[in-house]
C-alpha cells in the first residue's frame, strides 16, 4: 500500500504580525487535523512547519494544493510578499506507526524529507517523490511547469480553488465569498484550474501505476 506524506513550511511567515501568526497556526492545525484519519496524523512543528500522513494518492495531492491555497488566502492586505507553502510529497511504504506523524517512520517519510531539503536549495514550492528515480524526473518536469501557474495564483483565486477542492459548487462558493457566480468562474479560468486539475490527475495515475 502506498502512503502519502506531506512535509512543508510556510513561506514569508515572519512577515506577518506575531499575533496573526499565532492565530493562523491555530486555525491551520485545526484544519489539517480534520483532513486526516486520525488527528495525530497531522502536526505543526517548529512554528511554521507541518507534516501530514494520508493513505490515498489523490487525497494527498489534493490537500497539497489546498495547503498552498490556504496560506495564499491568508496573506494580509499590506503584506509585501504573499504567503505560500513549500511542499514536498513522498509516496511509499510505512514501517512504523508512532504516537504521532512526527515519530512515524518509513519510505514515504524518507522520500518526503529528502525532497523537502532539496526544495530549500532550489527555491521550488512543490515536488513529489517516489522510489522510482526515472518517474521522479518525469514528475519534476511536470511539476516545474505546474508551479509556474500555481505560484502566480492571487489571494482571490486561491480562495475559490480551496473551496472547489472542498466540493463546493460555484454558486455555493459565490454565496460564501459574497461575489457573483460569474466572478467565481472567472477566477477559476484565470487561475488555469482545468489545466492544473488535469495535471494532478495525471500525476496520480503515474504514481498509481
Amino acid at each position: 500500500m502506498k502512503y502519502g506524506v506531506i512535509t512543508g513550511d510556510v513561506t514569508n511567515f515572519t512577515s506577518i504580525a506575531i499575533d496573526k501568526r499565532e492565530a493562523l497556526i491555530i486555525k491551520t492545525s485545526k484544519l489539517i487535523k480534520s483532513w486526516v484519519i486520525k488527528p495525530e496524523y497531522a502536526e505543526i512543528f517548529r512554528g511554521d512547519s507541518f507534516q501530514l500522513l494520508f493513505d490515498n494518492i489523490n487525497e494527498t495531492l489534493k490537500r497539497s494544493i489546498q495547503l498552498r491555497c490556504w496560506f495564499k488566502q491568508h496573506t494580509q492586505a499590506k503584506q509585501k510578499d504573499p504567503l505560500d507553502a513549500r511542499i514536498s510529497v513522498g509516496f511509499g511504504e510505512i514501517d512504523y506507526f508512532g504516537k504521532s506523524v512526527l515519530d512515524t517512520d518509513g519510505e514515504a517519510f524518507h522520500l518526503s524529507g529528502r525532497a523537502f531539503d532539496e526544495l530549500k536549495n532550489v527555491q521550488d514550492y512543490f515536488q513529489v517523490s517516489t522510489a522510482d528515480n526515472r518517474l521522479n524526473e518525469q514528475l519534476r518536469v511536470i511539476l516545474n511547469l505546474a508551479n509556474l501557474i500555481i505560484s502566480q495564483w492571487t489571494k482571490n483565486q486561491a480562495e475559490v480553488i480551496f473551496l472547489l477542492l472542498e466540493a463546493k459548487t460555484q454558486q455555493e462558493m459565490a454565496d460564501e465569498l459574497k461575489i457573483a457566480q460569474s466572478a467565481v468562474n472567472n477566477r477559476l479560468k484565470l487561475a488555469r484550474w482545468k489545466e492544473i486539475d488535469k495535471t494532478m490527475r495525471y500525476i496520480a495515475s503515474l504514481i498509481q501505476e
